[in-house]
């Protein structure tokens, strides 16, 4: 019998914006493709999202350059609007993100599964990196 001993990593940020603005930065496909890249050197060209527990979500990056490109995907287990989202990625990891509601501000808390191939402490500064650009474009709107 085969064991994992699953490694999750837990990021955080908070927007100065009321969650439901947040809730529509964060889900809608007009505004994923402005912010879904860890760096200025990489972009999302497109996204598609079924938001609704058993939909699917699909958001293209790629580098800036044109050097390497990969679709990030899976499907929703759980969605509670403007507080929790839960999904499965294609390649079988759990995600959790939480929206929490602070008078005119959110805290977006993201726990995902690690993946075996980077170091833990890549992935977090990635993941870290996309909830910073995150941040970043929704207190510009």
């Amino acid at each position: 019998m085969e064991t994992s001993n699953k490694v999750t990593i837990t990021v955080e940020i908070t927007v100065q914006k009321p969650v439901a603005e947040v809730w529509k930065y964060w889900t809608e496909p007009q505004h994923i493709t402005k912010w879904s890249f860890a760096s200025d050197d990489w972009h999302a060209p497109n996204a598609e999202n079924d938001l609704r527990a058993g939909g699917r979500f699909l958001t293209r990056m790629e580098a800036k350059d044109g050097s390497f490109g990969f679709d990030f995907g899976g499907a929703y287990d759980e969605v509670k609007p403007n507080e929790f989202i839960g999904y499965t990625l294609d390649d079988g990891r759990k995600v959790t993100i939480s929206f929490i509601s602070q008078d005119n501000e959110t805290k977006v808390i993201e726990t995902f599964e690690a993946e075996a191939t980077n170091p833990v402490e890549m992935q977090e500064a990635g993941w870290q990196a996309f909830l910073d650009n995150f941040k970043k474009y929704s207190e510009s709107l």
